[in-house]
């Protein structure tokens, strides 16, 4: 049995004899909580989401089924040591238990469709996990990126800016000496697309077995037991970006070295287009890794356990109480060879451990020569050079001072727009905030210059239907020029295209907004949206401050959509000294139960760029449950 506890802003935290009614605890609390989310995700790995959404379904539906999501997971599971595998399933079976005690009775999402949340398998927490991450790598870029090739030629890199755009996350650490407490900080925050209810649960995890003490708050992917990604274990904290890997390959499973060594189940993206990764190829989702960072001490602890880790493929910064600061990189990788070709793994993870004095900053931006031997296309390098010119030379670092950092608005990679602005923006600070007429009129201009730009001859090929209904997101030619525009503008006339006019005429065509927040607002996706016969709950229209490329991190869609629908899903200060000086925050809240007071409450904490407290004592929470 575990007893589960809220802080006031409803995150559990569970409390357990061993860690398998920890793990029975952690599955009950999310599924209190996430009942819908929870269901959402089954529905998207069994590829019955049709039956509540309608024909908006089927894409996902049949994408789920032809990548293999429930066989991938089955046999991932199989191949677990016996303890990770118990782990796995008493996490299952405490979300069973939710639902059969009525978690999610009553809720919005149910109450519309007339179902109730099913059980879970054994299996399902590796199958969810599967179906959150397999796009992560941007199956959907490299279809679109086969035709822009086609299409463009030679010219095509101008459209490929660096860095998939559902990817991103900043990380930094900086090591005791640099501290007002003598202990390492570590910052951070993952970027993807908005959702809600958020894709990050936060949660504390206490086992008091005497054979097995441990007590670590983090944030765990919904659906996933342990934390992994992002969390302090009290003596040793960690924190992941996206290493932008080159992981996945897209085979022509009719050409000669597509159809080569090709099984006749190949998980596959289209017809005849088979989809080749890590998890799939091994049968490993990286499960393993969990209990072993649970259990962690050290930094060299973290780094063992995630000898385990298989995708994504991260970068990760770890540091103990201990002073050690260190940078890896996690995940499988495969070697190529001159005909693609997988012939192994990289092995070499390139760590690199910095002195007290010293600091390490990730941003998905290439991390010199040895990025190229993970992949090909990299973050632009304005949020990373921003990060580490705001720790440059710095001492008496306090988590007051992360937070600062994580509220930087200065737009990187407006330089190579600079030449092209109007004459009264040219000397524009750069600031992207939500009060600001200044940056609203900048973002105005740039919508106006990136439709006129989408608009020319040149790409109307580009403009053919999707291959999918799925990847229509990835095919849209604006989109793919507002992510593009600084890569070129640096180019002068990229295919030929008289920018200068284009930048003239959008002054005279721009639409005006009176702040960049009037338009900038929060705008997650729920999957209601999708069916035109449902109703997703409302969710306040915050004004948000940053952008794309800000250190503070919540993007638009230049020349669609002014709406904030990615960006940071979580922030977090990880404070070695003293977990309680830190603190975390998600973009809406622990519940994801419209009806719930925990539903939306650090919404304003995280739209404001605060960050709610860690709280640790367990005299300062509330039992509210047993887990049985």
């Amino acid at each position: 049995m575990a007893r589960i506890y809220r802080d006031a802003y409803g995150i559990p935290h569970v409390r357990a004899a061993d860690v398998r009614d920890l793990a029975h605890g952690q599955g009950f609390a999310i599924a209190q909580d996430r009942a819908w989310q929870l269901e959402w995700l089954r529905r998207r790995v069994t590829g019955t989401t049709a039956e509540v959404l309608g024909d908006a379904g089927v894409p996902w539906d049949r994408f789920s089924v032809s990548v293999r999501i429930i066989d991938t997971a089955q046999r991932a599971y199989e191949a677990l040591t016996e303890a990770s595998r118990r782990f796995v399933a008493a996490y299952a079976d405490g979300v069973s238990a939710a639902f059969a005690a009525g978690a999610g009775r009553g809720s919005h999402e149910f109450e519309a469709l007339g179902i109730s949340p099913q059980a879970w398998p054994a299996w399902m927490p590796l199958a969810t996990f599967h179906a959150q991450q397999i796009l992560f790598a941007n199956i959907g870029s490299l279809l679109w990126q086969r035709r822009v090739d086609d299409v463009l030629g030679a010219e095509s890199a101008l459209l490929e800016r660096e860095g998939p755009h559902s990817a991103g996350s900043n990380a930094w650490v900086v090591g005791g000496a640099r501290t007002a407490s003598g202990s390492p900080l570590i910052g951070g925050d993952p970027h993807r697309n908005f959702e809600s209810p958020g894709v990050y649960h936060q949660v504390r995890l206490a086992c008091e077995d005497p054979d097995d003490l441990f007590d670590v708050v983090g944030f765990s992917f919904a659906g996933t037991p342990g934390v992994q990604h992002f969390a302090h274990a009290g003596e040793v904290a960690w924190a992941i970006t996206n290493a932008m890997a080159r992981y996945q390959d897209l085979d022509d499973l009719g050409s000669a070295a597509g159809a080569e060594g090709t099984p006749p189940d190949r998980p596959t993206v289209l017809p005849g287009v088979g989809l080749r990764g890590p998890s799939t190829e091994l049968g490993d989702l990286g499960f393993e890794a969990l209990l072993p960072l649970l259990r962690s001490r050290t930094v060299d602890d973290v780094d063992a356990a995630l000898e385990h880790w298989v995708e994504p493929v991260n970068n990760v910064v770890i540091a103990d109480v201990r002073g050690t600061v260190r940078y890896r990189w996690a995940g499988r990788v495969p070697v190529r060879d001159e005909r693609g070709r997988w012939t192994g793994w990289r092995t070499d993870r390139h760590r690199l451990d910095v002195g007290s004095e010293g600091q390490i900053v990730t941003a998905n931006d290439r991390r010199g020569p040895q990025s190229a031997e993970l992949g090909e296309e990299f973050a632009p390098p304005h949020r990373g050079e921003r990060i580490a010119a705001l720790l440059a030379n710095r001492t008496g670092l306090t988590s007051a001072d992360f937070e600062q950092i994580h509220n930087d608005t200065l737009l990187g990679g407006l330089e190579a727009l600079r030449p092209f602005l109007p004459e009264r923006l040219r000397d524009w600070d750069g600031r992207m905030d939500a009060d600001s007429a200044t940056a609203a009129d900048f973002v105005a201009w740039r919508s106006a210059f990136v439709r006129r730009i989408a608009a020319e001859p040149v790409f109307d090929a580009l403009r053919e239907p999707p291959p999918d209904r799925l990847f229509a997101p990835y095919f849209d030619v604006t989109f793919a020029i507002g992510h593009a525009l600084a890569t070129l503008a640096a180019a002068g006339t990229p295919f030929g295209i008289d920018l200068a006019r284009h930048a003239v005429l959008a002054d005279l065509e721009s639409e005006p907004r009176p702040t960049w927040g009037s338009t900038h607002v929060y705008s997650p996706a729920h999957p209601f949206d999708l069916a035109d016969h449902l109703q997703a709950p409302p969710v306040p229209e915050v004004p948000l401050s940053g952008d794309q490329d800000c250190v503070r991190c919540v993007g638009s869609m230049p020349g669609i959509d002014d709406g904030a629908y990615r960006g940071a899903v979580a922030r977090y200060v990880w404070d070695l000294a003293d977990r309680q000086a830190g603190g975390w925050v998600v973009p809406m809240g622990a519940s994801g139960d419209p009806a719930s007071p925990h539903y939306a409450d650090q919404l304003t904490l995280w739209a404001q760029g605060t960050l709610a407290p860690i709280v640790t004592d367990w005299d300062r929470l509330i039992e509210i449950t047993h887990s049985r």
